[in-house]
C-alpha cells in the first residue's frame, strides 16, 4: 500500500510539473521551467496598495452623514503617484492610501476618468516600489496571471492566481463601453483598481470589475496596461484626458413609464436633463438618433461619439412634444467640472 502511495504521488508530480511547462508555453514536457511565484509575489506585492474613502453625504432629512469605501491601488512611480478605478475614489472626500509596510498616507487626486474607470492620486512620499507596465497587447490567452489587491475592503495583499480567459472584451459598466482582459482570477469586491500581474511581475491590467451570480462561477476583469499607460499620463499632465468630444448634456435612462419626475418622461428612452443653452437640445428631449445610430443608452451615445473629433457637427434626432426633431450640435471638448 505504501509502495501504490508513493508511484502515486510521483505521478502527481509529473502532472503538475507538465502543467508548469505548459502555462510557460514550453513545448515539451521533458524540459522542466521551475517557476517562483513566491518570488514574483514579492517583487509585484509591495507595489499594490489599499485605498479607504470617506463620503460626506445628506439624508433625506438634511443630516450629514459619512460612508466609508475601500478598494485597491498600485504605485506607478517612485515619488508617490498611484493609479486605482474612479469608481473607488469617485465622490469622495477624503481618500487615504497604505503601503504594503503599513504606512499610510493622506492621498489628492490628480485627475479621474469615469470612461475608463481610471484615476490617479499623489502622496507625498519618495523611493517607494513601483510596479513595471507590460505590453498589453502582447499577452496571450492562457498566459498565467497573479492578482494582489484588498479583496472586501480589509484583506490587503491578498494574492490570487489564474490565467487570461480573453482579451478585447467589450463590457459596458456604468454606461460606458470599455475593452477589457479577462482572467479566472478570484477577485472580490475590494480589489478594484488593484494589480494583475504575469510571470516577469510585470502589470498587465488593473482589475476594475467582477461579474457574479447563482449561475455564474465569476468573471474577472481588467484594463489592459496600454490604456492605463495612456491615460495616466494625460491625468497626471492636465488633470484630465484631452481632446474627447462631447454633446454638452446630461442624460438619464427611463427604463418603464412614470419613472421620470416630470411629466414629459411618459417613453422609455434616453432623455435630456440639462443642456447648454447653445445646444439646441432641451431639458425632457428623448434622443432617437445620432448621426443614423439608434440611441437607447448612454453607451450607444458613447459609441457614435468616440468616432468624432471636437468641433464636429453632429446630427441629433429628438422627440419634443411628440414630434421629432433634427437639431445639429457642435462637439466641445469634454472638460472636468
Amino acid at each position: 500500500m505504501k509502495q501504490k502511495i508513493q508511484k502515486r504521488a510521483v505521478v502527481l508530480a509529473c502532472a503538475v510539473l507538465m502543467c508548469v511547462c505548459f502555462l510557460c508555453g514550453t513545448a515539451s514536457a521533458a524540459t522542466l521551467v521551475v517557476i517562483d511565484l513566491a518570488g514574483i509575489v514579492d517583487s509585484a506585492a509591495p507595489s499594490v496598495v489599499e485605498v479607504f474613502t470617506e463620503t460626506k453625504q445628506v439624508s433625506s432629512w438634511f443630516r450629514e452623514y459619512v460612508t466609508e469605501g475601500a478598494g485597491s491601488g498600485v504605485v506607478l512611480s517612485e515619488d508617490g503617484y498611484i493609479v486605482t478605478n474612479h469608481h473607488v475614489i469617485d465622490g469622495a472626500n477624503t481618500i487615504k492610501v497604505r503601503l504594503s509596510d503599513g504606512q499610510t498616507y493622506t492621498a489628492a487626486l490628480t485627475g479621474t476618468d469615469a470612461k475608463t474607470d481610471l484615476a490617479v492620486l499623489k502622496i507625498n512620499a519618495s523611493g517607494l516600489a513601483t510596479a513595471k507596465l507590460a505590453d498589453s497587447s502582447a499577452v496571450r490567452v492562457g498566459d498565467f496571471v497573479i492578482a494582489i489587491g484588498n479583496p472586501l475592503g480589509e484583506l490587503g495583499g491578498t494574492v490570487t492566481e489564474g490565467i487570461i480567459s480573453a482579451k478585447d472584451r467589450e463590457i459596458t459598466i456604468d454606461g460606458e463601453a470599455m475593452t477589457l482582459l479577462q482572467t479566472s482570477a478570484a477577485v472580490n469586491p475590494g480589489n478594484s483598481g488593484g494589480g494583475l500581474f504575469n510571470l516577469d511581475g510585470e502589470l498587465v491590467g488593473v482589475v476594475n470589475a467582477k461579474s457574479s451570480g447563482d449561475d455564474i462561477e465569476g468573471l474577472a476583469f481588467a484594463i489592459p496596461s496600454d490604456t492605463v499607460k495612456e491615460i495616466v499620463q494625460a491625468l497626471i499632465q492636465y488633470g484630465y484626458v484631452t481632446g474627447r468630444p462631447q454633446l454638452g448634456i446630461s442624460v438619464a435612462q427611463i427604463t418603464k413609464p412614470g419613472m421620470g419626475w416630470q411629466t414629459y418622461y411618459s417613453t422609455p428612452g434616453l432623455y435630456v436633463t440639462q443642456s447648454s443653452a447653445d445646444k439646441g437640445l432641451k431639458a425632457g428631449d428623448r434622443i432617437i438618433q445620432i448621426d443614423g445610430a439608434a440611441i437607447n443608452n448612454a453607451a450607444d451615445v458613447s459609441a457614435v461619439l468616440s468616432r468624432h473629433s471636437v468641433g464636429d457637427v453632429v446630427k441629433v434626432v429628438v422627440s419634443r412634444s411628440g414630434k421629432e426633431t433634427t437639431i445639429s450640435v457642435k462637439l466641445t471638448e469634454q472638460k472636468p467640472t
